[in-house]
C-alpha cells in the first residue's frame, strides 16, 4: 500500500477521487432509486468541509466519511439518504458547519440523520472515542426515532475498528472492549450478522493479540485437512440436491477466531479438541417466497437420508423467526468422520436479511411484516426505558443489555398467539408484554395448564395463561425476577406513583417540622437533614419520613443552629443519642444499661446471660455469635445494634457513620445462639443417622430444624443448632467433615 505521507496533491486528491467513485458504482449497482446528485453534491460539500484534516494514520480525513458511506450502502445495503449522512456525519462535529447548514444544503431528513449522529460521535482524532453509557443511552434515543442512525453508526464503528492500528495501544483498548460489549451485541440485535463477526474478531484482535495470532495460526495450518473433510462430507449432498434440479450454492462456513476462541473458553477444550469448526450452509434461489418453506424441508429431507441426525439440534427459524429478523432452518447430522456438522438451509432472501439485517428489509420490499413489527415493538421497548428518568446511566446500560441481548425463547398464549421473550423470563415478564395494567394486578399463571407462581421461569414453546385480581398491587420485590427491561420499566413508574402519597405526606411533616423549629427550608439545611440519615436525596428523604422509617429528633436542631459546637456531650455522638425530648426518653435495651453514658472511645463489652438478657440487639443482614469479630452501632432510637466485621453493611456503616462506630468485646455468660449449617456430601445409606447421633449424643448441641433433600447419588442439608461461640461451630464442622462421605460443611450467616 501506498504511503500517503509521500504522495503529490494531485495523486492524493486522485485516490480520494476513486473512493468515492467506488461508492457510487457500488450504488449504481442497487436496486434503489438511483439520486446520484445529491450525493455527489454531499461528497463535495464533506470533501471541501475537511480539507486540509488528516487523521491518526496521517491519510485525509475524507477517507473515513467515504469508507463510512461505502460501508452503509454496499455492506448494509441503505440508500442514498444514508450514504449522504455517511458523507457527512463529522462535518457538524468536526467543522463550523451546523445542522442548519446541512438541512438548507440537503434537506430535513438528511440534516435529522447528521444531527442524531452528531450526538453520539466520538470526535475525529478519537479523543472521545469511547461512547460511555450515556452516549449509548444517546444512540438509542436517535435510534428510537430512525433506525438508520444506528445503521450508519454500525457503519462508523466497523470503519474505526478496521483502522484502530493507527491509535496508541491504551485507546485500542478501550475502544475494542466497548465494541465487544456494546457494538457487538447490538449488531446481532439487528441482524447486522457479518458486521457483528467483523467487530468481535477485530476486538478480540486488539485485547488478545497474542492468543488472536496463535489461533489464526492454527487455523491456516488445519485448512488443508478441514477441507478434505468438508469435500468428503458435502459431496453427497450436492449430488443430491442436483437431482432435485435445485439452483444453489453450498459452502462451509468457518468459525470466527472469536467464536473458536469462546467456544475453548466456555468448554475448556484446547483448539484441537473444537470439532465443529465449520457449518455448511446451502443457500438456494427462489423467485417465489411461498414456496421457501417447502424447499427448505425438502433440502433437510435429502440431507437426514443421507446422515444421521441429531434429535436436538433443529433450529426451524422459519416458522417463527428470531427477533433479528433471521431465517433459516438449520439441522445437525454426523458426519463421515463421526463429528457432528451443523447445516443451515436459506434462500437468497434470506441469506441477503440474515448477512444485512433489518436494512435488507427494504430491498425485498417486506414493508410492515411481522419481522419489521419485531423490530417496532423491541424500539417500543427502547423509547419506554428512555422515558424514565430514575436509571443512571450505568444502570440504564445494564437493563437495556439485558433485554437486547439476551437469547430468545418463544411463548404462546392460550389463543395460540406467539411471545417472543428474553432466556430466562418469567410468568410476570409474559403479563407485562401483553398489557401493562395485567402485569400490575398478576397473581399467579398456568403454565402447560398447571397453576405456577409469578416468578416461574418459562422455556420455549410453553402456554402460559395470566391469572389476575384487583386486589393485587405491584410489588418491589417482583424486580427481582422480572427480565424483560418493558417489564422492569414499567413496575418502576407504577412503584413510584404508589410513593407519591406517602412522600406527599412526608413533605407536609418536614414542612410543619422546619416551620416549628423556625429553621429555614435552605439548600444548606436540606442537605444537612440529608447527610444525617444517609438518604440519596430529599425525595427519598420525604419516603421515609411519610413511611415512618426515620423521625425528626431535637437533636437534628441544635445541629442545625449550632454546626460547630464542641465535643463532649454536646458533640456529635450526643447530638444522635439525644433523641428523646428529656433524658428519660432514651430508649435503653435489655440488661439496663443507659446507653448514653457510651465513651465510644472505649471498647464496649457484649453481655448476654442464658435467660436471653442482652445489652445489645442484632440486624437481620448477619448473626454474629461470641468469638466473632464484631463492631457496635448506636441506632437511631439510641440501641446498641451489632454487626460481623465482614457484613456488607459494616462496611456501610463504617465508611457513612464513622462517629456512631464503637469497638467492642464478648462477655458470653453461657448464653446460647442459634447457627445456620450447609452440608453436601455423597448420599448413602445411614448418612444422616450417623450426622444427627454424632451432633446430638456426642457433642450434646441442640439441633433445632434439619432440611435435607436428595437427588440421585448426591446430597444437600440445611441444618441449625444452638451453640455457645464461633470456636464450637469449628469445632462441630470440623468433625462433621470427618464423617464418611460428607464432601462440604460450611456456616450461613
Amino acid at each position: 500500500m501506498t504511503d500517503v505521507r509521500q504522495m503529490t496533491p494531485e495523486e492524493e486528491d486522485r485516490m480520494i477521487e476513486d473512493a468515492f467513485a467506488d461508492v457510487l458504482n457500488g450504488y449504481l449497482r442497487s436496486n434503489h432509486r438511483k439520486k446520484v446528485e445529491i450525493i455527489e453534491r454531499a461528497y463535495r460539500f464533506a470533501k471541501e468541509a475537511h480539507k486540509g484534516v488528516r487523521r491518526r494514520s496521517g491519510e485525509p480525513y475524507i477517507l473515513h466519511p467515504i469508507a463510512v458511506a461505502k460501508i452503509a450502502s454496499q455492506e448494509i445495503g441503505l440508500g442514498s439518504t444514508s450514504i449522504c449522512a455517511a458523507l457527512l456525519h463529522d462535518v457538524v462535529e468536526d467543522t463550523d458547519f451546523t445542522v442548519e447548514d446541512i438541512e438548507q444544503h440537503f434537506g430535513h431528513k438528511i440534516a435529522c440523520l447528521v444531527e442524531g449522529l452528531t450526538k453520539i460521535s466520538g470526535g475525529i482524532f478519537g479523543d472521545k472515542a469511547s461512547a460511555q453509557a450515556e452516549n449509548f443511552r444517546k444512540l438509542l434515543l436517535t435510534m428510537s426515532e430512525d433506525i438508520r442512525v444506528v445503521l450508519v453508526k454500525m457503519a462508523d464503528r466497523l470503519h474505526n475498528m478496521r483502522t484502530l492500528g493507527s491509535m496508541a495501544p491504551n485507546k485500542q483498548y478501550k475502544i475494542a472492549g466497548e465494541t465487544l460489549y456494546i457494538y457487538a451485541p447490538l449488531a446481532h440485535r439487528l441482524g447486522l450478522f457479518a458486521i457483528k463477526t467483523e467487530l468481535e474478531d477485530l476486538a478480540f484482535k486488539y485485547e488478545h493479540p497474542k492468543t488472536y495470532e496463535t489461533i489464526s495460526r492454527k487455523i491456516a495450518e488445519s485448512e488443508a485437512k478441514r477441507s478434505a473433510v468438508y469435500t468428503d462430507f458435502s459431496l453427497p449432498i450436492k449430488e443430491k440436491l442436483d437431482s432435485l434440479g435445485l439452483k444453489y450454492e453450498a459452502k462451509a462456513r468457518l468459525k470466527s477466531v472469536y467464536s473458536i476462541w469462546n467456544k475453548m473458553e466456555t468448554k475448556h477444550v484446547p483448539f484441537e479438541e473444537v470439532y465443529d469448526l465449520y457449518a455448511m450452509r446451502i443457500v438456494f434461489d427462489c423467485d417465489d417466497p411461498a414456496r421457501e418453506k417447502t424447499i427448505c424441508w425438502n433440502i433437510y429431507a435429502a440431507i437426514t437420508d443421507l446422515y444421521r441426525l441429531h434429535p436436538e439440534r433443529t433450529r426451524d427459524w422459519i416458522s417463527t423467526p428470531k427477533a433479528n429478523g433471521y431465517q433459516a432452518l438449520h439441522l445437525t447430522v454426523m458426519g463421515p468422520d463421526g463429528n457432528w456438522v451443523e447445516v443451515q438451509i436459506r434462500s437468497r432472501r434470506m441469506d441477503e436479511i440474515a448477512e444485512k439485517g433489518f436494512a435488507a428489509h427494504w430491498k425485498y420490499k417486506i414493508g410492515e411484516g411481522d419481522e419489521e413489527s419485531e423490530l417496532n415493538a423491541w424500539l417500543r421497548t427502547i423509547k419506554d426505558i428512555l422515558d424514565n428518568p430514575e436509571p443512571s446511566a450505568i444502570d440504564f446500560l445494564d437493563t437495556v443489555k439485558l433485554n437486547l441481548f439476551a437469547s430468545e425463547i418463544v411463548v404462546f398464549t392460550p389463543k395460540g398467539e406467539l411471545i417472543t421473550l428474553p432466556a430466562g423470563a418469567t410468568v410476570l415478564d409474559v403479563a407485562f408484554a401483553l398489557h401493562s395494567e395485567i402485569g400490575m394486578h398478576c397473581i399467579a399463571g398456568k403454565v402447560n395448564h398447571k397453576l405456577v407462581p409469578l416468578s416461574s421461569r418459562l422455556d420455549s414453546g410453553d402456554q402460559v395463561e395470566i391469572l389476575t385480581s384487583q386486589s393485587q398491587s405491584p410489588q418491589p420485590e417482583w424486580a427481582d425476577f422480572l427480565v424483560t427491561a418493558h417489564a422492569k420499566t414499567r413496575l418502576r413508574a407504577a412503584l413510584r406513583k404508589m410513593r407519591q402519597p406517602i412522600m406527599a405526606r412526608g413533605r407536609e411533616l418536614l414542612r410543619e417540622w422546619l416551620a416549628e423549629n423556625n429553621i429555614p427550608d435552605t439548600n444548606a439545611v436540606i442537605s444537612k437533614i440529608i447527610g444525617t440519615y444517609h438518604v440519596p436525596n430529599r425525595d427519598e428523604l420525604c419516603y421515609q419520613l411519610g413511611n415512618e422509617e426515620i423521625m425528626l429528633g431535637d437533636f437534628l436542631v441544635k445541629a442545625l443552629r449550632k454546626p460547630a459546637e464542641a465535643s463532649g456531650k454536646t458533640g456529635i455522638i450526643g447530638k444522635i443519642l439525644r433523641i428523646g425530648k428529656k433524658k428519660s426518653d432514651v430508649p435503653t435495651v435489655a440488661g439496663g444499661d443507659n446507653l448514653p453514658a457510651i465513651n465510644p472511645k472505649e471498647i464496649y463489652t457484649l453481655r448476654c446471660d442464658d435467660r436471653g438478657n442482652a445489652n445489645f440487639c442484632t440486624s437481620d443482614c448477619c448473626t454474629p455469635i461470641p468469638g466473632d469479630d464484631t463492631l457496635g452501632f448506636i441506632t437511631d432510637a439510641g440501641k446498641m445494634e451489632i454487626h460481623s466485621l465482614d457484613c456488607p453493611r459494616a462496611q456501610l456503616l463504617k465508611a457513612g457513620y464513622g462517629p456512631r462506630i464503637v469497638a467492642t468485646r464478648w462477655e458470653n455468660a453461657g448464653a446460647k445462639f442459634m447457627v445456620r449449617l450447609h452440608i453436601e456430601g455423597i448420599d448413602r445409606h445411614g448418612i444422616l443417622q450417623e450426622l444427627t447421633n454424632m451432633i446430638s449424643t456426642h457433642l450434646a448441641i441442640d439441633i433445632r430444624k434439619l432440611d435435607i433433600e436428595a437427588s440421585a447419588e448426591v446430597f444437600s442439608c440445611d441444618l441449625w443448632v444452638r451453640v455457645v461461640s464461633a470456636e464450637a461451630v469449628d469445632d462441630l464442622i470440623a468433625r462433621i467433615l470427618s464423617i464418611d462421605g460428607v464432601k462440604s460443611a460450611t456456616r450461613i450467616q
